[in-house]
């Protein structure tokens, strides 16, 4: 079994890290919410499959590393999770977003959930194309 609530992970400079404000519904405690996100958004709704065996999932889980009260906000935390980037497609934008964000925010054990931040490594972002025809060309082409 998967532990999603690792408060002894250290952070890598190839993690892309979230900060997720959570609200859990009465009776979860935070740790439980923090570990939920990121196993929902991470490797804790795929699918078991005969081949899981030839692959470690604790190479592409989410891992919530921290977790700490909203100060002056009643049963509110934010919820740092770090996720490895074998997890993402490179270049994909939308991969990346889908998997953090994509299912996660109709969760059950949350009354309410907000990402709050988001740090994605130069390694990663580096991945990602640029305009066809360059920047500025995309610049010139807003309203001034």
């Amino acid at each position: 079994k998967l532990t999603y609530y690792t408060p002894d992970y250290e952070v890598k400079d190839t993690d892309i890290l979230a900060a997720f404000r959570v609200t859990p519904q009465p009776g979860v405690p935070p740790e439980e919410a923090g570990a939920a996100v990121a196993a929902e958004s991470s490797t804790g709704t795929w699918t078991t499959v005969w081949t899981d065996g030839l692959t470690s999932l604790d190479r592409y889980k989410g891992r919530c590393y921290h977790i700490e009260a909203v100060i002056g906000e009643d049963n509110q935390y934010i919820a740092y999770v770090a996720y490895p980037l074998d997890l993402f497609e490179e270049g994909s934008v939308t991969n990346m977003f889908t998997s953090i964000v994509g299912n996660v925010f109709g969760f059950k054990a949350l009354r309410a959930l907000r990402l709050e931040d988001l740090r994605i490594p130069t390694s990663y972002s580096k991945t990602f194309q640029s305009p066809p025809h360059g920047i500025q060309v995309e610049r010139d082409k807003l309203p001034q």
